[in-house]
Order: structure tokens, then sequence, then C-alpha cells
């Protein structure tokens, strides 16, 4: 049976750099660079992107302004995401590649975004590494579309009140997906206001969703995976991190493994972890034993 090319208007969670050359002229690609280290992604994305790819803000196009209670990157009003789409050229069917250059660790934020809100999106499997054609420098402006504003789905979104009501419940699975130095606490990031993690969850450390050649592990090893970590049987399936983009790495590897509903947790630990009543753990807590 012949192997069947993905239709650029209903995109799989990943797309390999071959497809994406063939199909460039057919979606919108987008980079979302972005860096804790204090580099600009802009600035890299100026130096040197894909052909025709606009610049995704993590920061201002995926995110509100922070909050105590929203954490560093709550995600955006509906109307302003609309906004910031339309800005950039995506209409409400026009489809979507995302890319970065650290594995999709923060242009699954988009890419996640997209698709919880039922708009056809993908991520470039294996980032702008993977890409052999060209590139551009300078900044891209594209044609604004018209965006219809959707509400973030209510049972793909929690906030802090609910994780904090379901840690004691066992049939419920929290993931984090953090660097596992920064979910046991020895090595916090500077970012972080307390080290260690929300108590009961899981580590799910975000490289770990990758192969040695920096591409996606296959379905059924990040189902082997995710069921190891118990979300087979769990009740739902959360993820967070430390503002909510990498968990979205984690959540795009769930869907591309076969399971569906997980859900995020926006605030991630920029939240939790920056009000003091809130409790945590630290060390290897509920960490996966497999690695």
């Amino acid at each position: 049976m012949a192997h069947q090319e993905p239709d650029p208007a209903h995109p799989p969670v990943l797309v390999p750099a071959a497809w994406l050359a063939r199909n460039i002229d057919a979606v919108r690609v987008a980079d979302v660079r972005f860096y804790l280290d204090g580099r600009s992604g802009r600035d890299a994305y100026l130096g040197g992107h894909l052909p025709g790819a606009v610049f995704a803000d993590v920061d201002t196009d995926l995110a509100a302004p922070p909050t105590p209670e929203g954490g560093r990157h709550p995600l955006p009003d509906p109307d302003a995401f609309a906004a910031a789409l339309g800005r950039l050229g995506i209409g409400d069917d026009t489809p979507v590649v995302a890319y970065d250059d650290a594995g999709g660790s923060t242009a699954a934020r988009l890419v996640w975004m997209l698709r919880v809100l039922g708009s056809p999106a993908a991520l470039l499997d294996g980032g702008i590494q993977a890409w052999t054609g060209h590139l551009e420098t300078g900044p891209v402006t594209a044609e604004p579309r018209p965006r219809t504003p959707r509400p973030w789905p209510a049972d793909r979104v929690v906030d802090t009140a609910a994780v904090r009501a379901e840690t004691t419940d066992p049939s419920r699975l929290l993931l984090d997906a953090r660097v596992h130095g920064r979910y046991t606490g020895e090595e916090p990031a500077p970012v972080d206001a307390r080290p260690g993690h929300i108590p009961g969850a899981r580590s799910a450390a975000w490289p770990d969703n990758l192969a040695e050649d920096g591409r996606f592990a296959a379905p059924e090893r990040l189902r082997e995976r995710f069921a190891a970590l118990g979300a087979d049987t769990a009740a739902s399936v959360t993820a967070y991190c430390g503002s909510g983009v990498t968990a979205c790495h984690d959540l795009l590897a769930l869907e591309h493994a076969g399971f569906t509903g997980a859900r995020l947790y926006p605030g991630s630990w920029s939240a939790w972890g920056a009000d003091a009543d809130l409790p945590v753990e630290t060390g290897e807590g509920g960490a996966d034993a497999a690695g």
C-alpha cells in the first residue's frame, strides 16, 4: 500500500523537511525561536530563516503579559491571539508549519495553540537544522488575513486551583516537561522562584521525546514512554513546565503517540512556584525511573 502524502490542509503533528520543501507554497511557515539566556529570537530569525517565514514572538504573539497568578506566559486573550495571527498572515484555515532551533521546544507552543483550536498546524521535525534548502535573511511581512477569535477549550486548559485540587487524586497524571535537574530542584533556572516540582508530578523532560538525530522518537517509542508514566490509565493527563511553553512539546508528543485530550497548565512552575502558600517537592518524587 503506497504511502499517502499528508494534505497541507490537514497536516499531522509533525512534518519532515522534505515534505515542507514540496509544500512550502501551500503553508505559512513560522519561526518561533526563543531563548531564556537573553539572546534575541528575532535577531536569530533576521540572521537566517526558512523562505517566507514570519517571526512569531513567544512573549507578545503567543502569550499575554505576565502576572503572578498567570505566570510568565499566560495564554493570550482569544481576541489578541486572533489579531496576532492575522498580522502574521494566518487566517482561519491557513495551514502553519512552525520551527525553532531547539528540538521544537518553543515552536511546539504555537503548534499546540493552533491545533487545540482546531486549526491546521504542524511542527517541522528536526527544526531549522533539518532544512537543507537555502535560508533568507531580514524580515518577512505577510499580507494580513482575517482571523476569527476562538475561545480556549475549557477541557484542555487548567489553572492553578484545578491543578491543586487534583494533586491528591492518583488517577490524575501531572507531567513536568522541564529538564530533570529543574524537576528535582538540583539545577533550578534563574527564572524559577523556588526549586522543585508540584507534588505528585512525574518527570517527563521534553528532550526525551527526541531520538538521537534530534527528531521526534517513533510513535511506538513515545507511547511506551508515556504509558510507563501512567498516561494509558489516567483519568486525565496535564502537562506543565516553566511557563507553559515546553509543556506543549510533551502535549504534541502525546498526540503523536496516539493519546488524546491532554491538557496544558499554562501558569506552570512560574505561577505555582511563585505562590509561597503552595507546597513543593524536591528530589525524585514521582520521577520517571526509566529516565
